[in-house]
C-alpha cells in the first residue's frame, strides 16, 4: 500500500508561505511531507531512525541538492540542532511501509518475527514480553492500547511468550483487541511517548519568532501529550488578579481533523488530529 501523507493540505495551510524557510521534518517516513515542503520552496532537515528509509532519503538529497539534509536519528535528537528554525513538524505513529514488510513484525495481517523495532536496535517486542512482569505488561496494554481485560491478557501472553505475530494474534480472543495490543507493544518497544515528550521539550528554544510547531497525532495518549503541552505553552503565567502577568510565548492554531473524503481515500487518517502553535516572541 502506498503511504499517503495524512492531513497534508491542512499542514501546508497551517505553515503558510514556505519560500526560503527552514523546516524540520521530525518524522521523514516515506518522505511525503518533506517533498511537499521542498516543492513549496523550503529548505528541509529531516529525521528518521528507520534504516529502511535511507534509500528514499538519499534520492531526495540528490534531487534537491543543497536544500535537503537527512539525519538518521530518533526525532528526540532535534534537541541537538545548532540553530533556530521556521517550523518543526511531527507526523506521529507508524507508516504504511513499516506495516507492509512482514519481517518487521508490526502487522497482525501477515506472519513474521515479533519485532516492531523502528530502528532495528534495542529490545524486540518478543524480548519485551519475556523481560516484563505481568503487571507491567498489563499497564502497557491498558495505557497504550486501552485494552479492558489487560491483566488477563497479559497473563496469557506471558504464559506463551509468543515469538511471531501470528502466535500473538492467536492469543487474543476478542478481535477488537488485536490492533490495540499490537499498537501498545509497538509504542512500548520504541518508547514513542518518551520520544515525543523529549522532542516537544526542545521545540521552544529551536523556533524563530513566528515559527510554527505542527503535530499530527493518531493515538489518544500522544494526542493528549501534544494537547496538554500546547495548552501549557499558550496559557498566561501568573495570577490574573495581579497587575503583572507574563503573556504566553505561543498562540494556538485551530485543530483540524480529516473530512470524509480524506478518510475514504486514506483510512489511516480516521483518528488523526492536526494541532499547532505559533511562537510569538
Amino acid at each position: 500500500m502506498k503511504h499517503i501523507p495524512v492531513l497534508l493540505n491542512a499542514v501546508l495551510s497551517a505553515l503558510g508561505d514556505l519560500s526560503g524557510r527552514v523546516v524540520v521534518d521530525a518524522t521523514f517516513g516515506a518522505g511525503g511531507y518533506s517533498r511537499a515542503f521542498l516543492n513549496a520552496g523550503a529548505r528541509v532537515i529531516a529525521f528518521d531512525r528507520d534504516p529502511n528509509v535511507m534509500a528514499d532519503a538519499q534520492k531526495m538529497v540528490d534531487e534537491f541538492s543543497g536544500r535537503f539534509e537527512f539525519v538518521p536519528r530518533p526525532f528526540s535528537y532535534i534537541s541537538e540542532l545548532p540553530a533556530k528554525y521556521d517550523a518543526i513538524v511531527f507526523d506521529l505513529g507508524i507508516s504504511s511501509m513499516q506495516i507492509d514488510i512482514a519481517s518487521r513484525g508490526f502487522s497482525f495481517r501477515s506472519d513474521g518475527p515479533l519485532d516492531m523495532r523502528m530502528s532495528g536496535d534495542g529490545v524486540s517486542a518478543a524480548e519485551l514480553i519475556c523481560n516484563t512482569s505481568v503487571d507491567a505488561l498489563a499497564k502497557i496494554l491498558r495505557d497504550y492500547g486501552d485494552v479492558k481485560k489487560s491483566t488477563v491478557l497479559a497473563h496469557a501472553i506471558k504464559d506463551v511468550a509468543p515469538k511471531t505475530t501470528f502466535e500473538l494474534k492467536n492469543l487474543i480472543h476478542n478481535p477488537r483487541d488485536i490492533a490495540p495490543v499490537f499498537q501498545a507493544l509497538r509504542i512500548a518497544v520504541n518508547d514513542e511517548m518518551g520520544e515525543l515528550v523529549r522532542a516537544l521539550n526542545a521545540v521552544p528554544d529551536l523556533l524563530n519568532a513566528g515559527g510554527r510547531c505542527i503535530c499530527v497525532t493518531f493515538h489518544s495518549t500522544e494526542d493528549r501529550i501534544v494537547k496538554n503541552t500546547f495548552r501549557e505553552w499558550t496559557t498566561p503565567m501568573g495570577d490574573p488578579r495581579l497587575p503583572i502577568v507574563t503573556q504566553p510565548q505561543f498562540s494556538l492554531i485551530k485543530t483540524v481533523v480529516p473530512n470524509d473524503t480524506e478518510i475514504t481515500n486514506n483510512p489511516r487518517a480516521r483518528s488523526a488530529h492536526m494541532r499547532g502553535v505559533i511562537k510569538s516572541y
